[in-house]
């Protein structure tokens, strides 16, 4: 009996979709998956022990968080952008960053900050575990908290698909960033951003801002 049909038979097919999706994301996310790598279903299927209907479905799932891409007549590989889409992408990253912190700082509110501080935390616990993916995903979410702060809906639509493109490219600069500094650093380099908007001084907010180091570690693929 095949691997496949074994893992198979105890599990519904939404459960080996869930678990295609969590181990190429977080393949991918920790770098064991690079930029431009093809993904070959046979491959895949052999070291997943499942069959092609659940992994081609969590490969469209992971397209539509924008990991991977489906390229015509050449398959799948995991995303890769040029240097001019990563550093146009954290432009419009940074910009509306600003515009949304200027908006919930400008007429001197103090917007709370318990969705940054629990990101925050998620990104320390993940640090501390080695579990790249978790940390991505705390990152990201203390990204969307920050724009959240403006509590403007169709701000939120703008930056979501842009988030979604950069995730791949955060990761990896985070992942460097434990390697070159410490496993730390990533999360604390996002409390001083909380603690900056927990001030209330939208001019501190916008000095760390500027400081935050998010292309530090990217220089092979901004340089490419």
């Amino acid at each position: 009996m095949t691997a496949g049909p074994a893992v198979e038979d105890g599990l519904g097919a939404s459960s080996l979709v869930e678990l295609a999706v969590r181990r190429l994301r977080s393949e991918i996310l920790s770098g064991a998956l690079v930029p431009g790598e093809r993904l070959v279903e046979e491959q895949l299927t052999r070291r997943f022990g499942t069959s092609r209907a659940p992994l081609r479905e969590a490969l469209r799932l992971l397209g539509q968080q924008g990991l991977v891409e489906h390229l015509p007549r050449r398959g799948v590989r995991v995303t890769e952008l040029s240097a001019r889409d990563i550093d146009e992408l954290f432009s419009l990253r940074d910009a509306l960053e600003r515009f949304a912190v200027d908006r919930a700082l400008r007429a001197g509110t103090r917007p709370s900050t318990a969705a940054l501080r629990a990101a925050t935390e998620q990104m320390e616990r993940a640090a501390q575990a080695g579990d790249a993916a978790e940390q991505a995903a705390g990152h990201r979410a203390f990204h969307l908290a920050l724009v959240g702060l403006a509590d403007h809906r169709q701000l939120l639509r703008t930056y979501e698909p842009v988030l979604t493109q950069l995730q791949l490219y955060m990761a990896t600069n985070l992942r460097r960033e434990a390697v070159a500094a410490s496993p730390q650093e990533g999360a604390d380099r996002h409390r001083r951003l909380c603690d900056a908007v927990d001030s209330g001084d939208l001019d501190a907010v916008l000095t760390e801002l500027g400081h935050h180091g998010a292309r530090t570690y990217l220089a092979p693929e901004l340089d490419g």
